[in-house]
């Protein structure tokens, strides 16, 4: 593959960001994240969404025009005026109990254990964000679901990789790059 730029997506907690890093560290490319562009910095973070012109912008100024690079996270449908520039997706289905395992770790690691725990600062937020995320298969909620990722994946130009996203990292990594070098 002359260029590699890569997307990889997912449900929350399917593993994108730690395979693009994973990736990123094994071919030697830049790492980006959605979230570092989705949602504007605050403290407490997570708080206040930009505008999609923004993030599109900010992408455009930090990574887009490079050749190469990996970027993880949800793009549809803000993003869509990124899909010709992909050269393979990879989506990770994760099965539900380990994604909601790996948001909660993900949680107690970024905010603390007592802070989501009951009566903490951020309990109630990550309770909200665990049971929004726990539909994503329903794909009754805002937001990512299963339905409208497959949907967009459908029209992708580019090649995609499925792959389960309980698999070992190194697994995934060695796939990955093996299909690349295809």
């Amino acid at each position: 593959m002359e260029n590699r730029r890569i997307h990889i997506t997912g449900a929350s907690g399917a593993g994108a960001t730690t395979l693009g890093r994973a990736l990123a560290d094994a071919l030697a490319l830049p790492h980006h994240d959605t979230d570092d562009y989705f949602w504007a910095p605050t403290v407490p973070p997570y708080r206040t969404l930009r505008d999609p012109a923004e993030r599109l912008r900010l992408m455009h100024e930090m990574f887009v025009p490079r050749v190469d690079w990996i970027l993880s996270g949800g793009l549809d449908p803000w993003g869509d005026e990124l899909i010709p520039l992909l050269d393979l997706v990879v989506f990770l289905r994760t099965p539900h109990e380990v994604r909601m395992q790996r948001l909660r770790v993900r949680e107690a690691r970024h905010f603390g254990a007592e802070a989501i725990g009951p009566g903490g600062w951020r309990h109630q937020e990550t309770e909200e964000f665990i049971d929004w995320a726990s539909r994503y298969e329903a794909g009754d909620r805002e937001g990512r679901n299963l339905a409208r990722q497959e949907a967009w994946l459908a029209r992708l130009p580019c090649p995609v990789l499925r792959f389960d996203g309980s698999r070992p990292l190194s697994e995934l990594v060695t796939t990955v790059c093996a299909a690349l070098d295809r």
